[in-house]
């Protein structure tokens, strides 16, 4: 199945991406008020939030339309009981109506058709079952960072986050199939090896779409930054941010 991101070109680079954090996947835990029940988690990838929710006592339907990110996910939870990964996209799940306790979008809420993902995800979750989307935000604060945003900005000036730093409440809002919308963030500090670190952002998708054919040398800018750092590994801060409301 194609959508308009192709990420088969990043799949591997995206095992090296960091997790969510632990006290806001808890928070949202409990918020919900779940102690498992049945998770669909939609652009599931190579499974990052799919292993936290397993981990949290979740039986699993991971979605995933691309064959090459599924594929690592399909690896990395082999052997794991309550997991299933099929094809699909947030508009169209593939999953039966009103079946999930819980709908999530880790990092891929962004490049759907929102309206409609959001309608497709009402329709699969259980009266007053909840929905909820997240991404990991660096702190642009950081001095490395920093220095990162502006080597991204020194080759592609007009560079953009787009939706994936947007606040979410107003398109659920809209939709006017959810009820409150509920904002949570927590801080988290990954310490990634360097050469982890440039990896990571080879899969970065926003920046390779709106790079094209510059992708490559900003990456080898930042790598160059970042190796001229003399240290074998960097403290890389974040925080997760969730937005989740529950099916009216």
């Amino acid at each position: 199945m194609k959508t308009e991101w192709d990420y088969t070109g990043l799949a591997d680079a995206y095992l090296k991406r960091p997790d969510y954090s632990d006290t806001a996947i808890d928070a949202m835990v409990r918020i919900a008020g779940l102690t498992g029940g049945k998770a669909c988690d939609i652009g599931a990838g190579v499974g990052h939030l799919t292993l936290m929710l397993l981990r949290r006592g979740f039986e699993v339907t991971a979605v995933e339309p691309n064959a090459a990110m599924r594929r690592n996910g399909m690896a990395r939870t082999a052997g794991m009981a309550n997991i299933r990964w099929v094809v699909g996209t947030g508009e169209e799940s593939g999953q039966p109506a009103e079946a999930s306790d819980l709908v999530t979008f880790g990092s891929s809420f962004n490049v759907t058709d929102q309206p409609a993902a959001l309608r497709e995800t009402a329709r699969i979750l259980k009266p007053r079952g909840w929905f909820a989307c997240m991404w990991n935000h660096r702190r642009l604060d950081d001095p490395i960072q920093r220095t990162i945003e502006e080597t991204i900005k020194s080759i592609l000036p007009d560079y953009t986050y787009g939706r994936r730093r947007e606040d979410q409440s107003v398109v659920i809002r809209e939709s006017a199939l959810f009820g409150d919308v509920i904002h949570l963030d927590a801080e988290v500090v990954h310490r990634q090896s360097v050469e982890d670190c440039i990896e990571a952002w080879k899969s970065h998708a926003t920046l390779a779409r709106q790079a094209k054919e510059r992708f490559g040398s900003i990456v080898d800018r930042i790598a160059h930054y970042l190796t001229s750092l003399s240290t074998p590994s960097i403290d890389v801060p974040y925080v997760t941010n969730i937005w989740m409301a529950r099916r009216a």
